[in-house]
């Protein structure tokens, strides 16, 4: 596909103010981390309007081990973190990936995802889809 997505190439001062940005998870098995996530409340800096909502949440950092992908530790992981939002008050729960991802923007629309932008950042080589879903209003932690 040729993306070039930023969390591929980060360096480690990168990495930490992602992660330090909000609340980090992992997902264990078998004592080794096999998935990430992380999840991250209004950013009123973003370039994104989306992001800069105050009832907007956003996750990033996510991925699961290859070996790992299609055993639900990924479902999982968004589900935790649309739970974590939701108990946050947070009504809106997005992200972005590249606009030439269409199996994982597919996979983001069946868990309930819709287009809510279109962004260039300064530092990939694509288009990003930003998505979005509503989260339930009374959620708890």
């Amino acid at each position: 596909m040729g993306f070039r997505y930023l969390a591929t190439h980060q360096d480690d001062s990168v990495t930490f103010q992602r992660l330090s940005a909000g609340w980090s998870f992992l997902a264990y098995a078998a004592g080794t981390v096999v998935g990430t996530i992380s999840l991250r409340g209004p950013d009123s800096a973003n370039d994104c309007a989306w992001y800069r909502d105050s009832q907007v949440f956003s996750f990033g950092q996510f991925g699961v081990l290859p070996e790992r992908q299609r055993c639900g530790i990924g479902r999982l992981l968004i589900d935790f973190v649309e739970r974590r939002a939701a108990a946050e008050g947070a009504l809106e729960l997005a992200l972005d990936t590249a606009e030439g991802a269409v199996d994982l923007i597919r996979w983001y629309r069946r868990l309930g995802y819709r287009q809510v932008d279109l962004v260039s950042w300064h530092d990939t080589n694509y288009r990003s889809v930003v998505l979005s879903k509503a989260l339930p209003l009374h959620a708890s932690r």
